[in-house]
């Protein structure tokens, strides 16, 4: 989804039981902070993957490239979201590829892995690992007896100055005020907030009433 000038959205986990996700929020340039909002839906079917010739390496391509796939989706900002598996005990390495000026980090979600130096203590599930910039990519090795499932998300820093205020981002606190100001008053993008109301909302509502 691109915000943009303004959108009000909401999203909810779809099917029963406990659903785990994960939501990355990627800052737009100044010039594109006041764009046509937008959305892209794929189903997960849609999402371009690929599995290393050894079958040790399966890699899904939200965002970006990856031992060449490519992600059908478009972001204004250049981004890569990329979510790899790793067998137990692989045989070589994943490498990726990741530009020198840009940031980055991993977000190991299950098993655990040793990223960089073979040396290097394993990273087990739910640690976050700051890459730092200079270098050409990340390697990431699977000693251990059990899946490696992990996150690379990197991005081209913008290099522009940052105020925020809920979900409001945009680079001056004079722009947070005006912004604030659209969104109470519907206007400047927010026109079709004034009767928005979620799914979720409706939901309670209707058990409420019934």
């Amino acid at each position: 989804m691109t915000a943009g000038r303004g959108i009000v959205h909401s999203e909810m986990p779809a099917g029963p039981g406990t659903s785990k996700g994960l939501q990355l929020w990627v800052n737009l340039a100044s010039k594109n902070k006041m764009v046509e909002p937008g959305y892209q839906e794929f189903q997960s079917k849609d999402i371009a993957s690929t599995t290393s010739a050894d079958g040790d390496v399966t890699v899904r391509v939200i965002a970006g490239e990856a031992m060449g796939a490519r992600s059908p989706v478009r972001t204004r900002t250049p981004t890569m979201y990329l979510d790899f598996t790793v067998r137990p005990h692989a045989t070589a390495p994943v490498r990726q590829p990741v530009p020198a000026s840009w940031n980055a980090f991993v977000y190991v979600l299950e098993g655990e892995g040793v990223f960089g130096p073979t040396a290097d203590q394993p990273a087990g599930a739910h640690h976050l690992l700051l890459l730092g910039q200079g270098g050409d990519g990340v390697e990431v090795w699977n000693r251990s007896d059990k899946p490696l499932r992990f996150v690379l998300v990197a991005g081209e820093p913008i290099g522009e100055p940052v105020a925020q205020l809920g979900p409001f981002v945009m680079n001056t606190e004079e722009e947070i005020d005006a912004t604030v100001n659209d969104f109470e008053y519907f206007i400047n993008g927010f026109e079709k907030a004034k009767h928005w109301k979620s799914q979720a909302m409706i939901a309670l509502e209707l058990e409420y009433v019934g």
